[in-house]
Order: C-alpha cells, then structure tokens, then sequence
C-alpha cells in the first residue's frame, strides 16, 4: 500500500500466531506535530534517564593528556559553545553531531568521566542498556536500535539543552563485522552494526560511548566518532593521588606504598574502600594498614600472593 511505501504506515508483527498490528511511524507522528495534532505524548523510560542534578561530584585523577582533552570536551559542550560550535559546522557543509569514543582499561573513570561532563555542562544523559538492544526474535534487534535514536530525537525536543545519548560498554555492538554467509546471528549484528553506522553519521546531537575493547572495534566506526580519548592506566603517582582523595586519613607514605605494591585502576581502589567501610560499620573498630593490604591482596583472582605451588619440590 501506498501509505507503506511512503514510510507513513507500518506493519509490526506479534511474536505469537502470525498475528500482526499497524501503527503510524515517526515520520508520520512527527508530521502530525507539526500540524498541531498531538495523538500522545511520547515518553522515554525514566530508569535510562540520569539526571545532572542527581550525579554526586567525584573528583578524578588524569594523566595531563587526558586532562587536556576532557577539558576540551567539556568546554565545547558548554550551551554557548555548543551552538556556535553547530552552527559554524552546519555553515561549512560539516555534520554538526559531537560523538565521543572513551576506550582504555575497565576501570579508568571513563564512565565516571561522561557522568562528571554530564553534571558540569548540566545536560541529562539518556542510557542505552546494551542488553536490552538484543533480542531473541529475528528481525526485533535491528528495530531496538532504530528506536533508540528515534526515542532520542524526540527526547532533544523536549529538553532545554541537547541531552547525552550514552552506550555504556558498547563493545558488543561496535566490534568487527562478521563475515558475509556465516549464521544468522552474525548477519543479524553486522545488520545491526550497519545500522548504527547509518545513524552514527547522520547524528546531530551529543553520543558518547565507551568501550574496552578498542582493538575490536571495527574500522569503520573510527571515521564516524570526532573525539577518541584514551584512558591508560593510571602512573603510580597518579595512583598514589587517588588513594589519599578517597581514603584522606592515610598517611602520603602509605599511599606510595599501596600506589606502588599494587596496580589498581580507579574501580579497584573503590572496592578496596567499600570493604573498608563495611568492615568499620560490621566490627567497631578503624581498619589499619595491615588490614588494608590484605585487602588489596585478595581484590585481584589471580597475583603472586595467591599462587600456591602444585606437585612436587626437587
């Protein structure tokens, strides 16, 4: 039917029966809009919503290269900088999408990173649950996704400021393309990943994803994201900083010590700090250093104080 062909109209079949149902597609809601006719109001879910307000300040340790270019990042998503930024690019003929690749070891604030951009710049974040894109039925992950930037741009229109569209630990849906004529799984993703390509560079607003797994990322991806910011391993000063932020009662040599026995990223020093805090509220007493270093010891599953021999000594 015309109504189809025309992208007014759509089919949506039920998982069940061979039954099927009809509904009006974006095109034609978002020409109803225009024309004052608003049938409903679309909502997004409220559980992938973060709000700047709610995002608690953290203070983070960077390497000064990755200080320089966060700080970029959050200036350019400033309101003021942003629109000028946007309007010089729509000027030129250039796509006026900001999109961001944070990649490096888990662990290393990247997510943090965009939550703290988030709260500086007051823009609310809209997060992708990366699970949730992939469906069991064939044919339904490839919609999951197109919904997700359709949800999106309806979403901008009712925000004061452009919102973050986030894909936290987007590793399963921006890796290598599989080969043509393998199963239907793999057909399925590389329809996905296509998708995303698609939609990737002809975006306007502001995507952010992470990933730790940069060297599968498929190649074409690379030219789609402006900013790619690498997140190393923090050095042992930097490590040493960050043990005194968040455990400040420690004495600066203990930091060094901890900082330099033990190659803990952000994430691992917060579980040390989590364990400290529940063993203070569970036993009464402060947690020493001796303890402090047990701790420490039993965080990795594999380490040299771990290992215990197998077999027999000569």
């Amino acid at each position: 039917h015309n109504l189809i062909k025309k992208d007014w109209l759509e089919i949506e079949e039920t998982r069940f029966f061979g039954d099927a149902k009809m509904k009006l597609t974006e095109k034609a809601l978002d020409m109803l809009n225009e024309c004052e006719i608003k049938l409903y109001n679309k909502e997004v879910n409220k559980d992938n919503i973060i709000i700047p307000e709610k995002i608690p300040f953290r203070e983070l340790v960077f390497s000064d290269k990755e200080l320089l270019q966060l700080d970029l990042l959050k200036r350019l998503l400033t309101e003021e900088n942003l629109k000028i930024t946007q309007e010089r690019l729509t000027e030129k003929s250039l796509p006026k999408g900001i999109t961001v690749l944070l990649h490096g070891a888990p662990g290393t604030g990247k997510t943090e990173s965009v939550l703290q951009i988030a709260k500086v710049t007051n823009r609310e974040i809209m997060k992708v649950d990366i699970s949730q894109t992939k469906s069991m039925w064939f044919g339904e992950s490839e919609k999951i996704i197109k919904r997700v930037f359709t949800g999106y741009k309806s979403y901008v229109k009712k925000c004061k400021q452009i919102p973050i569209l986030f894909f936290n630990e987007a590793d399963a849906i921006i890796g290598k393309r599989k080969e043509v004529g393998r199963s239907l799984v793999d057909q399925t993703e590389n329809t996905i990943q296509n998708i995303l390509l698609e939609e990737i560079e002809n975006f306007e607003g502001i995507l952010i994803a992470t990933t730790n797994l940069a060297n599968n990322l498929d190649a074409a991806f690379e030219r789609r994201f402006l900013f790619k910011i690498e997140f190393q391993k923090p050095s042992i000063i930097a490590k040493s900083q960050i043990w005194k932020i968040k455990m400040p009662h420690l004495l600066i040599e203990d930091c060094e010590l901890l900082a330099s026995q033990f190659d803990f990223s952000g994430g691992q020093i917060d579980n040390i700090l989590r364990k400290k805090e529940i063993n203070e509220i569970i036993h009464g007493n402060k947690v020493d250093m001796k303890t402090l270093v047990e701790f420490c010891k039993e965080e990795t599953l594999n380490n040299q104080f771990s290992k215990t021999p197998i077999g027999f000594k000569v």
